[in-house]
């Protein structure tokens, strides 16, 4: 562990990243303007991971998206709708503009547990039918169990497998490598994993995948920042960030929205650089922006 936080010269301090967190919280109400709202809302994965999903459940969740203009003006589109691979098709198929991107879960999503021969095959197929993102686990298999090359590697064959796809349609994909920081147990762990996904070819870094017992923090997200800016510093290289699981409310929005803005700055206060994967958040913030209960979604 302690040669990737010293190569990047960093090392989490926690109680300066508690108080920085104070500072934030304490200012939410003021951050929470409309167009900081807006910004949340463009910047939104809109996702459905449900047992019960079906090629219609999700082509009327990618209509209610087509149709979010007309039903409410001046609001953007989000960022994308993010599904499991055999949906890729069917979002491709159904969204009204290729600015909504389709990203997919994958590579035995939620828990990395199955044959590399398997993750490989399953993210190629998600990207030869359609998908612009696709989001994976680390493999805590290995990284918890102290091999970290096994861990890395992984996500390095994964990262040629969607190039390769990708190129033979003339595309390009981006990879999200998904932490599940609820079950790193110390901030180090959490920045040797930022690091090492970084490293091995991410071009973003997320939290969590929602489907365990703690998922994206405050804290999680501070320390995963301030990793994507110490990567930054030495490579020049601007590594996306992704918090998800359990964000709810448009205040949780604003967070870590405020979070992103303190740590990295204003310019990846884009849907370029910074997502937020969601599946309830949509009617909370239109019902922040709209000040009356919306259930849109």
């Amino acid at each position: 562990m302690e040669a990737l936080l010293e190569k990047y010269g960093y090392c989490p301090d926690t109680k300066a990243i508690e108080a920085k967190l104070e500072r934030i919280a304490a200012n939410l109400e003021n951050a929470a303007s409309e167009k900081v709202l807006k910004d949340c809302f463009s910047m939104m994965d809109l996702t459905s991971l449900r047992t019960e999903d079906t090629r219609t459940s999700i082509s009327r969740l990618v209509g209610k998206v087509n149709d979010l203009k007309k039903n409410f003006p001046g609001y953007p589109y989000p960022a994308s709708i993010c599904v499991y691979p055999d949906f890729a098709g069917t979002v491709r198929d159904t969204r009204c503009s290729d600015d909504i991107k389709v990203t997919v879960v994958a590579a035995c999503f939620p828990s990395s547990q199955s044959f590399l021969e398997v993750k490989l095959k399953e993210c190629e197929l998600a990207v030869l039918n359609g998908a612009d993102e696709v989001d994976i686990v680390l493999a805590l298999n290995s990284f918890l169990d102290g091999d970290r090359a096994a861990a890395s590697d992984e996500i390095m064959q994964i990262r040629s497998c969607i190039d390769k796809a990708a190129a033979s349609q003339g595309r390009t994909v981006h990879l999200k490598v998904i932490l599940e920081t609820g079950l790193l147990l110390d901030m180090e762990l959490i920045a040797e994993a930022s690091f090492l996904a970084m490293e091995a070819g991410a071009d973003f870094i997320k939290t969590s995948t929602g489907k365990v017992s703690v998922n994206a923090t405050p804290a999680a997200a501070f320390v995963m920042c301030e990793c994507i800016a110490a990567y930054y510093k030495a490579t020049g290289k601007k590594v996306g960030f992704k918090p998800a699981g359990g964000i709810s409310t448009a205040m949780d929005a604003v967070c870590y929205y405020s979070i992103v803005s303190a740590v990295l700055g204003k310019e990846w206060l884009t849907k370029d650089l910074f997502r937020l994967g969601v599946s309830r958040l949509a009617n909370s913030i239109l019902t922040a922006v709209e000040q009356k209960t919306v259930s849109y979604f």
